[in-house]
């Protein structure tokens, strides 16, 4: 089965605690062999008082029965700890492996998962594997022990009566094989609607100020209520088919020992077998009745399993970006800050039907300003993105100091870049994190500097926390000046050779922009910077304009020469903008 080899290809995260695991599973063949040893003494119990034995005997075999039960209970506990133990150290290994793989996948993923699905398979499919890795398996196992052992010793004990018994199990089997199948599809596709319930609770939170202004509270709701609704009754379902299952496999195994004791007392009539034996069978036949009745419910645990794997497992095959830690650089991975572009075409994996970038051309030089204006959907954003190699271009090449980029290990490139965007992300965290998030490890006086570079020290310094202030959710706390010169101190402390800004200032007032486009002429000196500017003004003294529209260049040069332009779209934009 596809679904049980993709379980078990998981087992390798218990390799590391192979030891522990082995002396686990030999407590637990301890556990369960002790077990199947109780009805054969017991039937010895009752033969010897029904043939009149002296109390010594009996006395020794109660010992006996005394000792097994001591054995069994130390076993037990042993097999939970160290089973307990493994899987603890196995999960938090599997959800290191879950999250570092995941933050390693190319932007091409994360245009078809949702931050909430993703979020559910780290949390909900991991805690399934928790259940399954330590009671679920152990159980499967201890019952299939008993099972095996049982029948084995049902056979010693009259293979007669025990081959009469198996003619009923294989009905049972099928009964397994069947609702197996369905409980296994139903578990799937509740964990499925868990994890969109949980995108739903994420994205509604995440925003939270849009939900409230636009008064959508019940809205929001409504879409969680109908959500939450759909896995109850998936979970009803698959609730119903178990049920179901259960109450079949009851019947089969009541039926079975009611012919097995009709069975036995036929044989014990005509002497073929005796009271004692008699006794150890129907025990044992209790033992293995009721071990496949409990096997409907860890099967279910199991395809829960599965299915839980399944999703898991679709993520751990997606590709990798070629990502390494970075510690210091060497001379010849250095880039001056040259870039050209040759040829450059791009369509989104998402939408390869529409070209988003066409035959895009340019050279710029180390240490040159440029900027990138045009209407929306020009192709702007997605021009940086090829950049930092977010994504790579369909076709044509873009070279970093006459070298492909394809050809320069990604960390690489990427930790020479600072990029400063429009809508700033900030971590949860202190304002000392968040700008301490452009160069792990920097000191307290680093930090400090960058703040004074990006025009930040002055607000910082009037808060009474001052760079261990708390920021809030995605930096709610600070208004969209305080946000932008965070970043910027972020970027001045990385101390990149390429810098992007996106449109750093459109959504300031007059005050916190003069502050921020002060941080930014101050940062840009001295490196290759690419301004994506939707307001003219802020490029005017830049080195070379690029107007895109529809994904091409249409028109290149100074903000004079492009004003000279008749009938240039720059110069319609610049109209527009200053009438």
């Amino acid at each position: 089965m596809p679904g049980l080899k993709k379980l078990f290809s998981l087992y390798r995260y218990i390799k590391p605690y192979k030891y522990e695991y082995a002396l686990g599973l030999l407590f637990l063949l301890g556990s369960s062999s002790a077990s199947l040893v109780f009805p054969k003494l017991l039937g010895q119990l009752v033969d010897l008082g029904n043939q009149g034995k002296l109390a010594q005997e009996i006395n020794r075999i109660a010992l006996i029965l005394l000792v097994v039960l001591v054995l069994q209970s130390v076993f037990a506990y042993c097999r939970i700890y160290l089973f307990t133990h493994v899987t603890e150290k196995t999960l938090a290994d599997l959800r290191q492996s879950a999250f570092n793989h995941i933050i390693r996948l190319p932007m091409k993923f994360f245009l078809y998962r949702r931050v909430g699905e993703l979020n559910s398979r780290i949390s909900s499919d991991i805690t399934l594997l928790q259940d399954a890795l330590t009671s679920t398996l152990a159980e499967f196992l201890r019952q299939l022990i008993i099972i095996i052992g049982g029948v084995s010793l049902l056979m010693v004990t009259s293979y007669k009566l025990t081959l009469f018994m198996l003619a009923i199990l294989p009905v049972i089997m099928l009964l397994v094989v069947f609702f197996g199948r369905y409980i296994r599809n139903l578990s799937k596709q509740a964990q499925s609607q868990v994890a969109d319930s949980n995108t739903i609770v994420e994205e509604t939170l995440q925003g939270i100020q849009s939900v409230k202004t636009f008064t959508n509270e019940f809205f929001e709701m409504g879409r969680y209520k109908s959500k939450t609704i759909d896995i109850a009754n998936t979970g009803i379902k698959n609730g119903k088919l178990r049920g179901a299952f259960s109450s079949f496999t009851i019947i089969g195994l009541f039926g079975t020992m009611v012919a097995v004791i009709w069975r036995g007392s036929q044989l014990l009539s005509a002497g073929e077998l005796a009271t004692g034996e008699l006794f150890s069978f129907v025990i044992y036949t209790v033992f293995i009745g009721g071990t496949i009745g409990g096997m409907a419910d860890v099967f279910s645990r199991v395809q829960k399993f599965i299915g839980a794997t399944e999703d898991l497992m679709e993520i751990f095959n997606e590709p990798l970006e070629e990502v390494q830690e970075i510690s210091e650089l060497t001379a010849d991975e250095v880039l001056r800050g040259n870039i050209r572009y040759e040829n450059v075409s791009f369509a989104y994996p998402s939408r390869t039907g529409i070209q988003v970038l066409s035959d895009i051309s340019i050279n710029i030089r180390p240490g040159s300003l440029i900027a990138l204006v045009g209407p929306s959907g020009a192709g702007k954003s997605t021009f940086v993105s090829l950049l930092m190699r977010l994504y790579d271009p369909v076709s044509g090449m873009i070279l970093f100091d006459e070298k492909d980029n394809r050809d320069i290990p990604l960390s690489v490139l990427r930790s020479q870049m600072a990029i400063v965007p429009q809508d700033i992300f900030l971590f949860g965290g202190t304002i000392r994190e968040n700008i301490a998030y452009g160069r792990p490890g920097a000191t307290a006086e680093m930090i400090e500097e960058a703040a004074r570079q990006a025009n930040a020290w002055e607000f910082i310094s009037q808060f009474s926390d001052g760079l261990d202030t708390l920021v809030g959710e995605r930096g709610t706390q600070l208004s969209g000046g305080q946000r932008q010169r965070i970043a910027i101190a972020r970027a001045v402390l990385k101390d990149p050779r390429i810098l992007i800004l996106d449109e750093a200032t459109s959504s300031l007032d007059s005050e916190s922009e003069r502050l921020v486009q002060d941080a930014l002429e101050k940062l840009m000196k001295s490196r290759t910077s690419i301004v994506i500017a939707h307001r003219l003004s802020t490029i005017r003294q830049a080195d070379h304009i690029l107007v895109m529209q529809e994904g091409r260049i249409v028109e290149q040069g100074t903000h004079e020469q492009l004003l000279q332009l008749t009938d240039g779209l720059y110069k319609n934009l610049s109209d527009l903008q200053f009438a």
